[in-house]
C-alpha cells in the first residue's frame, strides 16, 4: 500500500527525527511512503486562536495533495483531529482516510510484533486530542473496559517497562494557545504530570503527540533532566538510540 505521510510544521521544523522515525517505521512494515511537500501546516493554530477561516487554505491544500492516497498517516494526534473535523464539516470522504500513527498501526495494520528494543522504564502520556478526540484509549470518566492503543503497541517493544501512573489521562497543560494565554496554569499542570512520571521511576515520557512532549520536555530540561521526552514513533521504530545516543 502506498501511504501519504503528513509531517506537521512543528515536527518538520523542531523535531525532524519524529518524522524520520514515522517514515522508517511504516517502511519497515512494507509500505511505500510518500511525503508531499505541501501542505506545511494543518491550520490548527489559526483555528484554535479564533480565526478558523484562516485555516481553510491549509485544509484545502491538504485535500488537494493527499486525496490521491488510500490512507494518510501522521505522527500528531492533534493535527489529525483538526483535519478530520475540518474535512467532516465539509462532508469530504478524505476525513475517513486520515489516521494518527498509533491508530493506523493498531486498527488498520493490526501490528502484532515489532523489531524494536528499548530496555527502559517509560511513562505514557495520553494526550487529550488522542484520548478524547481520536479514541486512542479509555478516558477515566467513562464506564467502559480499559484499553490503550499506544500502550498495546509499546507492549510489543522488547525490554520496555511501562510504568503505572496515578493519573494516566490528565492533561499536560499545553493546549496550544492555552499555554500562551494562561502560562501559570499551564506550567503548574505540566509540573503535576512530570511529578507523576518521575515519581514512578520513568526514565522516558512518551506520547503520540509531540506538542505535549514539547511542553513537558521544556519543563523536564529545567526540573527533572534525568527524564527525557521521546515520541512513540521513535521507540516503535527503534530510532531512539540513533537520535539521542
Amino acid at each position: 500500500m502506498t501511504l501519504g505521510l503528513f509531517i506537521p510544521c512543528y515536527v518538520d521544523q523542531l523535531y525532524p527525527q519524529v518524522g524520520r522515525a514515522a517514515h522508517s517505521l511504516l517502511c519497515q512494515l512494507g509500505h511505500e511512503v510518500v511525503v508531499p511537500a505541501r501542505p506545511a501546516c494543518c491550520g490548527q493554530p489559526m483555528s484554535n486562536s479564533g480565526y478558523a477561516s484562516l485555516s481553510e487554505g491549509c485544509v484545502a491544500d491538504f485535500r488537494a495533495e493527499f486525496d490521491r492516497f488510500e490512507r494518510i498517516v501522521s505522527p500528531s494526534g492533534s493535527c489529525v483531529l483538526h483535519l478530520k473535523e475540518s474535512l467532516e464539516a465539509a462532508h469530504h470522504p478524505l476525513a475517513h482516510r486520515v489516521h494518527e500513527l498509533c491508530e493506523f498501526l493498531h486498527d488498520i495494520e493490526k501490528v502484532t510484533s515489532l523489531p524494536a528494543r528499548f530496555p527502559h522504564k517509560v511513562g505514557l502520556h495520553s494526550s487529550c486530542h488522542g484520548l478524547r478526540g481520536l479514541g486512542l484509549g479509555r478516558c477515566s470518566e467513562c464506564l467502559a473496559p480499559e484499553f490503550s492503543k499506544p500502550a498495546k503497541l509499546l507492549s510489543l517493544v522488547e525490554g520496555l517497562e511501562l510504568v503505572t501512573l496515578e493519573r494516566p489521562d490528565e492533561c499536560c497543560g499545553f493546549g496550544g494557545t492555552f499555554s500562551v494565554f494562561e502560562p501559570d496554569v499551564s506550567v503548574s499542570m505540566g509540573r503535576d504530570r512530570i511529578r507523576d512520571h518521575a515519581g514512578h521511576g520513568a526514565e522516558f515520557i512518551t506520547s503520540a503527540d509531540m506538542s505535549c512532549l514539547m511542553h513537558l520536555g521544556g519543563l523536564l530540561a529545567r526540573e527533572a533532566p534525568q527524564v527525557k521526552a521521546v515520541h512513540i514513533a521513535e521507540i516503535l521504530a527503534g530510532c531512539v538510540a540513533e537520535q539521542r545516543g
